[in-house]
């Protein structure tokens, strides 16, 4: 499932750089994650690496967009073919 930032976001700014798939933008008061860009890092790294660097723990899985590992993957390879 895709990651979203709850409202505890404190605009760190250090979520966006780590997405490797763009999908972190800052909305209009807190950062956001665009479920159809969000693999939850599946294809680059082990872990979703913007929960990882997340100081206040915002990023939490999106209930609203359920996928699977081998959803997430073909999502990954989507996202890059077209890269």
């Amino acid at each position: 499932m895709a990651l979203r930032i709850t409202e505890e976001c404190i605009n760190c700014d250090v979520c966006e750089p780590q997405c490797p798939n763009n999908a972190i933008s800052m909305g209009l008061e807190i950062y956001e994650i665009e479920p159809s860009q969000c693999t939850e890092c599946v294809g680059h790294f082990d872990e979703p690496q913007c929960q990882v660097v997340c100081p206040v723990e915002c990023i939490v899985f999106d209930l609203d967009h359920s996928e699977n590992k081998e959803m997430l993957l073909s999502k990954y390879h989507r996202l890059t073919a077209t890269a």
